[in-house]
């Protein structure tokens, strides 16, 4: 997501619980109170986000549909935000750099798809209210307990995927071919 993009979200959220916020002053109900107060954090949240990541580091937001990788492309440190939708990486043909790969996924309802050529370190952690993942012949499900599964060889491993996935309902499978 562009920067431009990234501050006009974070700024119309921001100026939308400011004037909940106005508007909620001249009633105590605290739920009124707490819903602008939320958009505000959530709108400066994003408009500080990009200094929060690393430099060399994409973020790439959807709020409905899919987001797919396969065939030739490269792999790289990214964060996907993702509303409600799967998000699907093949990485048969990528180009996997050497070293540690960061791949962060947050979002509301989700899938995540990993795809793993052999030989190819993965590490899989997951901190969502509903969790059922699966990956390389583990299966493991979660309710409130974060989850954290990785490759035998993983810290061997010349090339390593690090796959973070944080959803309120998170649908994880990871194979290696």
């Amino acid at each position: 997501m562009s920067n431009k993009r990234q501050i006009f979200i974070g700024g119309t959220i921001t100026l939308l619980g400011l004037m909940l916020l106005i508007g909620s002053i001249f009633k105590v109900d605290v739920g009124d109170f707490c819903f602008p107060v939320g958009l505000i954090l959530l709108g400066v949240f994003l408009l500080l986000r990009p200094r929060l990541i690393g430099p060399d580091e994409s973020v790439q937001l959807k709020l409905l549909g899919d987001i797919r990788r396969h065939g030739d492309w490269q792999v790289a440190d990214e964060e996907i935000w993702i509303g409600v939708g799967d998000v699907r990486l093949d990485m048969t043909g990528a180009d996997i750099p050497t070293g540690e790969t960061q791949i962060r996924v947050l979002g509301f309802v989700g899938g995540v798809r990993l795809l793993a050529p052999q030989g190819v370190g993965v590490s899989v952690s997951s901190t969502s209210f509903f969790t059922d993942a699966r990956m390389l012949g583990q299966k493991r499900d979660s309710f409130l307990t974060p989850i954290h599964l990785a490759s035998d060889g993983y810290e061997t491993a010349e090339r390593k995927i690090q796959l973070q996935v944080n959803c309120f309902v998170g649908n994880i499978r990871v194979r290696q071919v």
